[in-house]
């Protein structure tokens, strides 16, 4: 008798609205999901955060699950985004470092010479065992739902490094790239191995797409994004290009950088507020699906506003070859959840294909 195959967590999602728009295939409906959603705006998340430390609450694979479902649960989104923190890895490999209240990551030690290079290992499957176990939680828990994983890109995990935390300028970032664009180089590809590995780590136990997020790259000008970042990403990227997952590719402030980061080997690129959906469109081409682009503000203003913009966005969507609805940015922690709620149903209502 002919034996079936077993059913994995991406066979289950391979059809749902956000995997064929990533991939521009065609779909239902609009689907949509919130960058930070699973977090701060929600009553549920602070009440079971209570009293746990932002990093601890990431390596407990029963919280990272609830956390991960909340949203999901309440708004009613067409995909999770895995609960974890962009300095995860660089945590696991030993970096000494804390994400502090109201201020961010913090780096004890920020790496400013090859010495401080050589004290960073390469990330392997072992340093984040509570990763592989929260994933495949969530994929049993989630069924059809797809799961995004996540992490960050190798020029804003550099950035904090040299930096020692977050920055306004890149002072130190710009002249470490290009006071020694050999060191630069280096400790660029360990970040990729480790951001990619990462990403692996979370396709590998079932999520159905990843996301490489590089908050500050929008710092760069074309050139120097070219010469020394764009490979690094490239090379994130492509640790999961034999498991079939689509990539997702977002940045901040990066309006002239779309089509490089299309290139680096997105199958989505990530749109912030700043930039109209159609004028990324025709930047990126036929070639890439688009996600975005809501500003996170608007979720403030009265509900005829927001109901215009949001409208106006599914219809500038409607134009590109593929299309994820989201935000600009992350949501904002004073969000009121129910207009997430609110917003979520607009989008699938407007966006339904009779």
């Amino acid at each position: 008798m002919p034996t079936t195959a077993p059913t994995t967590p991406r066979d289950l999602t391979r059809d749902s609205d956000l995997v064929r728009a990533a991939r521009r295939q065609d779909v239902g409906r609009t689907p949509v999901w919130f960058m930070r959603q699973a977090g701060r705006s929600l009553p549920e998340y602070r009440a079971v955060r209570e009293g746990i430390p932002m990093l601890e609450s990431c390596m407990r694979p029963e919280l990272v699950t609830e956390i991960t479902l909340q949203p999901v649960r309440r708004h009613g989104v067409d995909a999770a985004i895995f609960f974890s923190d962009i300095v995860v890895p660089l945590k696991a490999v030993g970096v000494d470092l804390d994400i502090v209240p109201g201020v961010g990551p913090v780096v004890a030690a920020p790496v400013r010479t090859r010495a401080d290079l050589d004290r960073l290992p390469e990330l392997t499957p072992d340093h984040v065992p509570y990763i592989t176990d929260a994933v495949e939680q969530l994929t049993r828990e989630l069924g059809p739902t797809p799961l995004i994983g996540f992490a960050g890109a190798p020029f804003t995990l550099a950035s904090y490094l040299v930096e020692g935390g977050p920055s306004k300028n890149h002072e130190r970032t710009k002249a470490l790239m290009h006071g020694d664009p050999e060191l630069w180089a280096d400790l660029c590809a360990r970040l990729a191995q480790i951001s990619g590995a990462f990403l692996r780590v979370q396709a590998s136990a079932g999520a159905s797409a990843v996301q490489l997020f590089d908050s500050w790259v929008g710092a760069l000008s074309r050139a120097d994004y070219v010469a020394h970042v764009q490979r690094h990403s490239a090379a994130a990227l492509a640790a999961v290009d034999d498991l079939d997952v689509p990539r997702i590719h977002f940045g901040v402030g990066t309006g002239e950088l779309l089509d490089l980061m299309g290139e680096a080997g997105a199958d989505v690129v990530g749109v912030d507020f700043r930039v109209s959906l159609s004028d990324a469109t025709r930047r990126l081409g036929p070639s890439y699906a688009v996600q975005g682009n809501l500003d996170p503000a608007l979720l403030f203003a009265p509900w005829p506003a927001l109901e215009r913009r949001v409208r106006e966005i599914v219809e500038e969507g409607r134009q590109a070859p593929g299309h994820i609805f989201n935000l600009g940015h992350g949501v904002l922690p004073d969000v009121d959840p129910d207009v997430l709620t609110r917003v979520t149903a607009l989008v699938h209502e407007c966006s339904t294909r009779s």
